[in-house]
């Protein structure tokens, strides 16, 4: 055959193959038009499933084995660049691009995919590779013909440089996955509506996510809660930093309990007998003694509960405070105002400003819920898709009740209640609803404690021993929180740790700082999952905890 005509045959196929893809991009333009789905957008593969040997660099698994020198070449000084950063300013750019298989259909002999970026959702990949799997993709960024509607990237942007595209499998994920993220992330809205038209989608139950946790927070709602915990995490240190607190880190393994009563993981410690820390109460306030006056700790706290309940854990994250007051809880306690130290005939005198100790409180919860409004709008709305919620109501001044003050609007509401004993989980609901239509708030306080209730360090009150300087916060009609003025008289102290069953052998140490001159001080404890639990109105506590701990749970 003369050369001629092989270049006629040459060009021949070229056009060909210009006029297969055209058709592949109108048909690609049409599935955009027509397509009602919320799915991230689809995008065609560089090839058809026949392929073309010539193309076999641009795309393979990555293996420690294979090395695959071509993915090397390709990503060579290329930076990873996320699908939000996809905008008009960089059409023209090479770039690329790292995350899962999401989904994918075949249209007669085309292939389209859907990626999920890792982190976000998003789109693309291949039929033959698994869900899940890690892939990488690289491609010419180019502005789409008609601008995309039904995806979750609106930049309007897209790779569709199908010639020079390469993708690549880093990981591949096994064929039979356990629960599918797509099934984990549907809402209970949209399975009911499946029910009713008699398509029934899957319902991924609680022991099959937590079985496989790993999975189950690749999910868009999954990923938004603990970002959204991080963010609580941090209004809390930056709110008391401001008012001149200093963080702290306690040990977890002691000699005795620290809050009394059976619920104690027990453990040998070198042929001593020791247990899991309950909470850091007993070395915050030692840390009080030793005058570091404003203290906070983000840690894990350990808890032998029996109890299989939504709002229980045995292990969980702590946010504690203990901060030095004047005389009573409901006075003053100190917060930094830069004190003014001065020397008179070899006596120290310092001057400090104060502030109610429930007015912080309430303070630093008012900035927690506000930080998270103004900083995670994209992640609440993440979660409200998947678990509908109201945002919190809360008063510029927080709501401030009487223990007693709240077993009385139960009475009158018909509850039978004991007024020395706790409210259960109905009652704290059911008040919860009076004070919200009384006082249009799911966030408040209850003080003044019945003392049988209360832990054996607490303060009882002067003028009624029955109850304590004590209070508890509520959100959404459950408690979230405890706090109270401590006792700082050791030999109260030690009486009331001997009432309440404790062997005051193996709190020696505590009640000893407190007989070298202990400051007044008071503080509070909170459990950050059921913070967020309650800020985003979930209703499970395992919801989170990244890997929950409780009576029946000790793995993944």
């Amino acid at each position: 055959m003369s050369s001629s005509n092989e270049e006629k045959m040459s060009k021949k196929a070229a056009k060909k193959r210009a006029a297969k893809l055209e058709k592949l991009s109108r048909k690609q333009e049409r599935e955009e038009a027509t397509s009602s789905s919320s799915l991230p957008l689809p995008l065609p593969l560089p090839f058809p499933l026949e392929e073309d040997e010539s193309f076999s660099s641009n795309y393979g698994d990555v293996t420690p084995k294979s090395g695959r020198s071509s993915w090397r070449e390709a990503v060579e000084g290329k930076e990873l660049t996320d699908v939000s950063n996809l905008v008009e300013e960089i059409v023209g750019s090479e770039v690329s691009i790292r995350g899962r298989v999401h989904n994918h259909r075949l249209v007669a002999k085309t292939l389209f995919v859907i990626l999920r970026e890792i982190g976000t959702s998003m789109l693309k990949f291949v039929k033959q590779l698994s869900r899940e799997s890690v892939v990488e993709r690289i491609g010419l960024v180019s502005l789409p013909k008609k601008p995309l509607t039904a995806t979750s990237q609106q930049a309007g942007v897209s790779l569709l440089k199908y010639m020079s595209q390469k993708m690549y499998c880093l990981s591949r994920s096994l064929l039979n996955l356990p629960l599918v993220v797509e099934d984990a992330a549907r809402s209970e809205a949209d399975i009911e509506k499946s029910l009713k038209v008699g398509k029934p989608a899957a319902r991924v139950l609680q022991d099959t996510r937590l079985n496989n946790r790993f999975l189950d927070i690749r999910t868009p709602a999954n990923q938004a809660i603990f970002r959204i915990q991080c963010q609580v995490q941090i209004a809390f240190r930056e709110f008391l930093l401001s008012k001149g607190f200093l963080e702290i880190h306690t040990p977890k393994l002691m000699a005795g309990s620290s809050e009394g009563g059976s619920a104690v993981f027990r453990l040998d410690y070198k042929g001593q007998p020791a247990c899991l820390a309950q909470s850091p109460q007993l070395h915050k306030q030692m840390a009080i003694c030793g005058d570091m006056r404003r203290v906070f700790e983000v840690g894990p706290v350990f808890r032998a509960e029996d109890s299989f309940t939504h709002r229980h854990l045995c292990e969980f994250v702590g946010l504690d405070v203990e901060m030095e007051i004047r005389m009573h809880y409901s006075e003053v306690c100190m917060i930094d105002c830069g004190l003014s130290v001065n020397h008179i005939s070899s006596v120290l005198i310092i001057l400090p400003c104060f502030v109610q100790i429930m007015d912080l409180l309430g303070e630093l919860f008012s900035f927690i819920f506000t930080k998270i409004e103004e900083r995670c709008p994209k992640e609440l709305e993440s979660v409200r898709k998947q678990y509908p919620f109201q945002s919190l109501k809360f008063l510029p001044q927080t709501l401030r009740l009487t223990f007693a003050e709240g077993i009385q609007m139960l009475k009158e509401a018909g509850e039978e209640v004991d007024p020395l004993g706790d409210l259960n989980t109905e009652s704290e609901r059911k008040l919860g609803q009076l004070v919200l239509e009384k006082y249009k708030t799911e966030f408040y306080m209850l003080h003044r404690y019945p003392s049988a209730v209360r832990p054996f360090y607490t303060m009882p009150c002067e003028d009624d021993s029955n109850y304590s300087n004590s209070f508890d916060v509520f959100v959404r009609g459950e408690e979230i929180m405890s706090g109270a003025q401590r006792i700082h008289d050791p030999e109260l102290l030690e009486k009331r740790a001997r009432e309440c069953g404790i062997d005051v052998k193996t709190i020696s140490t505590y009640i000893d700082a407190f007989r070298y001159g202990a400051p007044p001080h008071g503080g509070f404890g909170v459990g950050l999952e059921r913070v967020v639990m309650l800020l985003c109105a979930l209703n499970n506590i395992r919801k989170t905890s990244l890997f929950p701990r409780d009576s029946q749970r000790l793995a993944p």
